[in-house]
């Protein structure tokens, strides 16, 4: 179905029917009743803090009460992406995405301070979450505000000496001119 027909389709619907569907579709469908809890209730800040809680444990895992071990780091990144794409479709605020994206990026690299990573992958994979990060605060112009945490990400790559430490150095002269 298109969305004109869709719309054709909602304009035939009187209020009841309307108020009975959007009723059914949040009973019905989790990503609907996550959608209208959030714009009732937006708490980002919370949202955000589960967020990174998320993100931190996939560097420092904690051990579970009772466990003899503890468990190994997954360093994947894909569950940092995951949040940014769900704090996108909701209409997070972009300062908090950024937040999140640059926290991702800095909880990495304090993991990668004290422990050696041999897994390329993973610093190819931190160059695309820096350089998705400082394309989306450029094209919302929040640049300003992260410019110090962007220059400070670009600062303990060359500390840390990572391997790919001139391909962050690239997209950092985007935005030190």
């Amino acid at each position: 179905m298109s969305k004109r027909d869709l719309k054709k389709y909602l304009a035939q619907l009187n209020k009841e029917q309307l108020e009975e569907q959007i009723i059914e579709l949040y009973e019905k469908f989790s990503p609907v009743k996550v959608f209208y809890d959030f714009v009732f209730n937006p708490k980002e800040d919370k949202l955000l803090q589960e967020a990174k809680m998320k993100i931190s444990h996939e560097y420092f895992p904690i051990k579970k009460a009772g466990a003899k071990w503890k468990p190994k780091a997954k360093l994947r990144r894909s569950v940092a992406q995951k949040y940014i794409k769900h704090f996108v479709s909701l209409g997070v605020e972009s300062f908090v995405i950024a937040d999140l994206m640059l926290y991702n990026i800095e909880i990495a690299q304090t993991f990668s301070a004290d422990n050696y990573i041999k897994q390329e992958l993973f610093y190819k994979s931190m160059l695309n979450s820096f350089e998705q990060a400082v394309n989306f605060v450029i094209s919302n112009e929040i640049l300003t505000e992260f410019k110090p945490r962007i220059a400070s990400i670009y600062e303990e790559t060359l500390k840390q000496k990572w391997k790919n430490k001139y391909d962050f150095e690239v997209i950092f002269d985007k935005i030190d001119l």
